[in-house]
């Protein structure tokens, strides 16, 4: 199947699901700069995979791949700390931090091909 726009891309469907789910769960959260950081980090898979996509250059593209491979790392960080910090229960936190590894291997996997 031939990707003509970034929506296709099944890495940034993920991303986009999984920043739904950051917003959602930590919505009425007090701690701002929890918040802000790990929203600003999920955002950043989806608009990069976008930004890279639209730049139409496979050297390119592959770079904004990696940013978005780091924010996905960013944000598992910050899943541990949400756990930790017991902003998340343990369902939750297994079923977003899955979701973001799924996003790194499928990065990964798109990164291989370019």
């Amino acid at each position: 199947m031939k990707i003509e726009k970034f929506e296709d891309i099944i890495a940034w469907q993920k991303a986009n699901e999984l920043t739904l789910f950051i917003y959602k769960s930590f919505s009425s959260n007090k701690d701002f700069g929890f918040k802000d950081q790990i929203q600003r980090a999920s955002v950043s898979i989806m608009n990069n995979i976008a930004k890279g996509f639209e730049r139409r250059g496979d050297k390119e593209f592959k770079h904004f791949l990696f940013i978005a491979k780091g924010s996905c790392g960013e944000v598992r960080s910050m899943l541990y700390l949400a756990l930790n910090l017991e902003y998340l229960n343990k369902e939750r936190y297994e079923k977003y931090y899955n979701l973001s590894v799924e996003i790194s291997k499928l990065l990964s996997g798109f990164i291989k091909t370019l």
